[in-house]
């Protein structure tokens, strides 16, 4: 097989791709470039093509199989912005990746705490020799109700290391995790945003769970309550979650990932007007957290990302089965 990988960051993922090739006996090229319609030639006489987050729509990947691509991978859980059906019309196979799901789950737990003790406004504070006391009082963990949303692997993750804090734990997701119910209470989700002090979101970001969290659902919140996103940004409607911050309603927000980040992320953008109001409001206010999605970002996750996604990648070159196959 040989492989082209796109995006491929020269200081973490190409020594651990290296590695894999030696490993298991591929050739590959890299960039650190997107994938464009002006870059695809550099994929060509290879098999495959490793990306990141760019968007893979149905004209690219056209002209991508036009070269002799013939399989995609991601290295990413998600895959939405792979337009899968229109891969699947070229006969191009598509994977995505598979990486320890504490990363993830640590980070989103860490993000929870920040907000409920109000650690950007202590640090704000702190930067200005403002030591006083006013205003920045939290609420601790162990005595909260935390509601997870989605208990998949992550999900899970973050009920079974929150449960050893000792705070009371309630979950939503339409197919439940028997392990999970061990430790948590499922209820449906309007019983979960009304109930909880804390909420952490890990859905996917499917159709049906666009904006679930909306205005609606703020509302039904309690006063003051905490919300964390470490999941995908099209889970919460912005326009929304900005007004309950504004009106006082929502207490605090953590945010690893918001909508229309794409083209933002992973990018040196310290010298450019970033075009993205939402994210310059939701920065500017003391209790909102706004991390650039970071949360998979661990020596054990980025090496498990090139990792699956080249062996996905090697299964098909054999015309073999891939657990990490998107169907």
């Amino acid at each position: 097989m040989r492989l082209f990988a796109y995006a491929l960051r020269e200081y973490d993922e190409l020594g651990y791709l290296q590695k894999m090739a030696s490993e298991r006996g591929f050739e590959f090229g890299w960039t650190p470039e997107y994938p464009t319609a002006k870059n695809v030639g550099l994929a060509r006489g290879y098999d495959a093509i490793d990306i990141i987050t760019s968007p893979m729509g149905a004209d690219l990947l056209k002209a991508f199989h036009e070269v002799g691509v013939r399989n995609v991978a991601t290295r990413t859980i998600g895959y939405d912005h792979i337009d899968v059906a229109a891969a699947r019309d070229l006969g191009m196979r598509v994977a995505h990746a598979v990486y320890p799901p504490e990363g993830v789950a640590n980070y989103s737990i860490m993000l929870m705490m920040m907000a409920m003790r109000k650690v950007k406004l202590i640090m704000r504070g702190n930067d200005s020799q403002s030591f006083g006391l006013r205003g920045k009082i939290g609420m601790d963990i162990s005595s909260a109700t935390v509601g997870i949303v989605g208990t998949g692997r992550i999900g899970a993750t973050v009920a079974r290391h929150l449960a050893g804090f000792g705070c009371k734990l309630l979950a939503f997701d339409p197919y439940p995790n028997q392990d999970v119910a061990r430790i948590a209470t499922y209820v449906d989700l309007d019983t979960l945003l009304s109930q909880c002090d804390a909420i952490t979101l890990h859905a996917p970001g499917m159709a049906e769970n666009y904006h679930m969290i909306d205005a609606d659902a703020f509302a039904k919140m309690p006063q003051g309550a905490v919300l964390v996103n470490a999941a995908r940004g099209s889970l919460v409607d912005t326009a929304a979650l900005i007004q309950s911050l504004e009106n006082g309603h929502l207490g605090a927000a953590a945010l690893d990932t918001i909508e229309n980040e794409a083209n933002l992320y992973y990018h040196d953008k310290s010298r450019d007007v970033l075009p993205n109001h939402d994210r310059a409001i939701l920065d500017s206010f003391p209790n909102v957290i706004v991390s650039p999605h970071m949360a998979f970002y661990t020596e054990e996750d980025v090496e498990d990302m090139i990792r699956t996604s080249c062996e996905a990648l090697l299964s098909f070159d054999v015309s073999e089965d891939s657990p990490y196959e998107v169907h």
